[in-house]
């Protein structure tokens, strides 16, 4: 369990920022070098690297290089990581929500 949460803690931690997620997304529609990540962001190349190994890091994006061209793709399946962690959280709620729910039906029909 310790691990799991480290690993929700870096997904959670790299889709933080609104540059990696403009990121994720574009590699949501295939791989991509470096160079195609790094145009439509208004910062230097060094700026997009240091993102990119964030999302290297916590497994979100994975890189090749093939001669000078580092492409990226995305590893959609480690996002599970994420979404399963969320649904705990919200099956969680939803039990304790349908409990105060019963509880209230059941106060309304003793004072009716």
């Amino acid at each position: 369990m310790p691990n799991q949460l480290e690993d929700v803690d870096l997904l959670l931690h790299a889709l933080a920022d609104p540059t990696r997620r403009r990121m994720v997304e574009r590699l949501g529609q295939g791989p991509a070098s470096v160079t195609e990540l790094a145009a439509p962001l208004a910062m230097s190349l060094p700026a997009v690297l240091q993102h990119l190994q964030v999302l290297t890091d916590s497994g979100v994006v994975a890189t090749e290089k093939a001669g000078r061209v580092r492409t990226c793709r995305l590893e959609p399946g480690r996002l599970d990581v994420v979404q399963d962690w969320i649904a705990a959280r919200r099956h969680t709620w939803e039990r304790r929500l349908d409990r105060l729910g019963a509880a209230l039906s059941e106060e309304e029909e003793e004072t009716t």
